[in-house]
């Protein structure tokens, strides 16, 4: 493959190239409430046109989308490139870290500023911004962490939401005890802030406390392995934390956005507290949660168990990976990140006698997208729609900066990725672009990838061969009072709320199954569409594209859902819409 690593190349030909034209023809274009047959015209890094019979100047390249999709860049809501922590730095910086992303389909990360305490928020918003600057290889935003509070974090928190900066979503901890994590009453208060500037709070979700204490216990047991990283924060601990996030934010009249959550009971806890709150919360899940699972953390070989070792810890729970799936598809969970943190070798034997000091961190931006796609589109859990809404369009809405990412649509960055649907390939750290020669999806057996990759207009994944730009992408602003969060979508951009704190399981349709009763005959005409893909405007059930199945009905394992299906009947004629509401939850049934 052909690497371009020429940072001089951006102020010369190569940002030439972004501004090239090209034609995007005879794919099918998806977006999170749609799919059409559609050609797409690119212009000077935006999307000019998009449908049929364009009108396209000469000089334009093209490339033959037959037989695939054409989707927005993937949004990886949470990245750590660069990042210090626990005495190690992570392999991936924000060039390599992005070389990956731009490989596996994503367009745009938003990576974590975490200053240590006492530090200014400022002071360290401006390092990371120094360390991406000049080596990202696609746009980027940041979050801000809160690590220690005082008025002048307060004021700086202020001033990060304000144009100049262009900063709206700011993280906390309720776990590293004595590092950076916040107790109760300042996490309030922080959230409150948040509130107040029209931000998003998030929340790392584990209970602290219970954490140092356990860990003390094991460590006196004698349990020093990878092992007993699980031991001290089962996921009780995490779903603790997640009920007890949601009823301080609740107190604080605000949203809440929690990252990385790990295990059934965390889902679990968040439903239920959807009964109560006020104002809306948002799950985020990683592809490692629903790629592998935590019994690799009783791996004889260290270096394999400690690879796997992030917090919340990957579950031992078998059936954790298919629960989180289904929260995805169900809209129960709202995004899917990667968390990229990755250590070497090295850097995790720093723990080799005290499972405490592992450097927390596994890899996934570059095999995020297809990882869930191999679990939930080609299982028939989702369909390409809900796909789209949860690797980019619900995180581009949230953090305000939609449509002119997670869309593909006139007048939005070209940040697109033409999909293979067919393109098989096995998941390797000998090919992929990470800095570190572990990957915890090894030998993982895919199919479906990006064929091309779009940045802003420029090529950069070119029919498999990679062409990044170290420098090319750019800083993207985040405002304040996203629509999709404070304004009149909010109310509509998570499940319902219930009249009582049971859990809600709404109705799902899914490829060919007879609807439940009184969803009426239309409904059994989408189901027909759903199976053909057959080139509608508007042609997904999103976000909850299937039914829920009884004990006494077949797994969707084994659907006769195919996206191979999808592609082959370009050519169908339709005859209902399904109109939804763009990433989020339908009212009523559509």
């Amino acid at each position: 493959m052909t690497i371009d690593v020429t940072p001089t190349s951006v102020s010369g030909i190569n940002i030439r190239s972004s501004q090239n034209r090209l034609l995007i023809k005879n794919g099918r274009v998806v977006n999170e409430d749609g799919m059409e047959d559609a050609d797409v015209y690119v212009e000077d890094g935006v999307i000019k046109q998009v449908g049929r019979n364009l009108i396209i100047p000469g000089g334009t390249r093209t490339i033959d989308a037959t037989g695939k999709l054409v989707m927005p860049g993937g949004i990886d809501p949470h990245t750590h490139f660069e990042l210090e922590m626990m005495g190690a730095k992570t392999a991936d910086d924000f060039y390599k870290g992005t070389r990956a992303a731009v490989a596996g389909g994503t367009t745009t990360v938003i990576d974590f500023v975490l200053p240590q305490k006492g530090q200014s928020l400022l002071e360290a918003y401006n390092n990371w911004r120094q360390k991406a600057d000049g080596k990202v290889c696609c746009d980027y935003a940041l979050h801000v962490g809160v690590t220690w509070w005082s008025p002048s974090v307060r004021k700086e928190m202020e001033q990060l939401t304000s144009e100049q900066y262009g900063v709206n979503s700011f993280k906390m901890f309720m776990a590293y005890k004595d590092s950076w994590m916040l107790d109760d009453y300042t996490l309030y208060q922080a959230i409150e802030a948040c509130a107040e500037l029209k931000a998003i709070p998030q929340v790392h979700a584990e209970n602290g406390d219970i954490i140092a204490r356990n860990t003390e216990k094991l460590l006196a047991k004698g349990v020093t392995g990878p092992e007993g990283h699980e031991m001290s924060r089962n996921e009780e601990v995490e779903a603790e934390a997640v009920n007890r996030a949601c009823v301080i934010a609740n107190q604080a009249n605000s949203p809440l956005y929690i990252v990385h959550m790990m295990s059934k009971s965390a889902v679990q806890a968040l439903q239920i507290a959807r009964a109560r709150q006020r104002q809306p919360l948002y799950g985020e899940t990683l592809a490692a949660t629903v790629g592998t699972d935590g019994s690799h953390y009783r791996n004889a070989c260290f270096r394999h168990a400690a690879a796997h070792v992030l917090s919340p810890p990957l579950r031992p729970d078998p059936a954790t990976p298919q629960a989180v799936l289904d929260a995805l598809a169900d809209d129960h969970l709202q995004l899917i990140g990667s968390d990229n943190c990755t250590f070497t070798e090295k850097d995790k034997e720093l723990g080799k006698d005290n499972f405490a000091k592992i450097p927390n961190g596994v890899n996934g931006v570059e095999d995020r997208m297809a990882i869930l796609w191999q679990k939930g589109v080609n299982t028939g859990i989702m369909d390409p729609c809900r796909f789209v809404a949860v690797t980019s369009s619900t995180a581009a809405k949230i953090f305000n900066i939609w449509p002119q990412k997670g869309r593909v649509a006139v007048n939005s960055d070209a940040d697109i990725v033409v999909w293979d649907p067919r393109l098989e390939r096995t998941i390797s750290a000998s090919t992929h672009k990470h800095a570190v020669d572990f990957n915890i999806f090894e030998g993982q057996h895919v199919v479906g990838s990006p064929q091309y990759v779009v940045v802003n207009g420029r090529v950069c994944l070119d029919d498999g061969d990679l062409r990044v730009v170290e420098g090319f992408g750019k800083f993207i602003k985040t405002p304040v009072n996203s629509p999709y969060v404070y304004g009149e979508e909010a109310a509509d951009s998570v499940e319902p709320r219930a009249q009582s704190p049971m859990i809600h399981t709404p109705k799902r349709v899914t490829n060919g199954n007879t609807p439940s009763p009184g969803f009426g005959e239309e409904l059994k005409l989408v189901n027909k569409q759903l199976e053909a893909m057959s080139g509608l405007p508007s042609g997904c059930s999103t976000p909850t594209g299937r039914k829920m199945r009884d004990t006494a009905q077949r797994d969707l394992q084994s659907s006769s859902f195919s996206i191979s299906k999808e592609v082959e009947g370009l050519d169908t004629k339709t005859s209902v819409r399904v109109r939804n509401p763009p990433g989020g939850k339908s009212s009523g049934l559509w």
